[in-house]
């Protein structure tokens, strides 16, 4: 009979949020993988946890997820820890739990501490949509591709930085979301100097421009207003004229011409027998209004 995978969250920094489910655990499978066995091996000694560990980490993750499969094919109970955190939210765990269910190996997860959760319900954003980013791309292409994507995104956006880049993070944020966009800087939770800061894009660099960045980041960032994206929507047709517009959903997005002028009497918020009167009067438009 195949064993079991066992997801173990650890702390983030407090070690009395260390549960007593998540001890027994480590302490009753055959291998602890870790994401660093000298940063785990500081925990699993406070809790006097003797298991056999290996290295799990992003630049084995394939073959290293095999090897594990295997064991756990052979009978063997193993369990995967990050360095602080849940298994498998940005960091390789996502690999093996997908490996593990096509081998048709059972996974299961213990539940304890995740900053962005932390960040999160401390934050003092809206908490019933989130857009979870994790770390942003260092690829220039594919960092502004997520960028441009998060622009309109109406979710609150929760994000994970490093000290080293989180000027540049918020410089890239500003300019693509808005210096006047609303975020909550969290840093070190669960630490002796955990801190929470409601500011903006623009008062977070002001700030770090003057005081050098220390200890793990999460931006909880708010998301864009709805009103705001509507209104951006208007004015975007403010120069076009009625027949453009409807032109522009005929052409663009291949919608029929009843369809495009719905579409074009929603943009501009007013009714399609407006539409149909101002084509008619523009153009001698001929065809059927309904």
């Amino acid at each position: 009979m195949p064993g079991k995978l066992y997801l173990v969250a650890t702390p983030i920094g407090n070690l009395d949020d260390m549960s007593y489910r998540a001890i027994e655990t480590l302490k009753n499978v055959s291998i602890i993988a870790c994401e660093d066995t000298r940063t785990s091996r500081k925990l699993l000694d406070h809790f006097d946890i003797h298991t056999p560990t290996t290295s799990y980490h992003e630049f084995n993750k394939y073959d290293k997820a095999d090897f594990l499969v295997e064991k756990l094919l052979s009978g063997e109970d193993i369990a995967e820890i990050t360095d602080a955190g849940t298994p498998g939210i940005s960091d390789p765990g996502e690999v093996l739990v997908e490996k593990c269910y096509e081998a048709g190996i059972e996974v299961y997860s213990t539940p304890g501490p995740a900053a962005f959760v932390n960040a999160l319900v401390s934050s003092g954003l809206p908490t019933r949509r989130v857009a979870f980013e994790a770390f942003l791309p260092q690829e220039k292409k594919e960092k502004e591709r997520i960028l441009s994507e998060l622009q309109n995104e109406t979710r609150t956006i929760v994000l994970y930085e490093a000290p080293h880049r989180l000027k540049k993070t918020l410089q890239d944020l500003a300019t693509w979301l808005g210096p006047a966009r609303r975020l909550t800087v969290c840093r070190e939770l669960t630490k002796k100097f955990e801190e929470k800061v409601q500011t903006t894009l623009e008062g977070a660099l002001h700030y770090y421009e003057e005081n050098e960045p220390r200890g793990e980041y999460v931006l909880v960032i708010a998301g864009k207003a709805p009103e705001e994206i509507a209104a951006e929507k208007a004015a975007s047709w403010a120069d076009m004229s009625i027949a453009d517009h409807v032109a522009y959903y005929e052409n663009d997005k291949g919608l029929s011409h009843k369809e495009a002028m719905k579409a074009a009497a929603t943009d501009r918020g007013v009714s399609k027998r407006d539409i149909y009167a101002a084509l008619l009067a523009q153009n001698g438009d001929k065809s059927e209004e309904d």
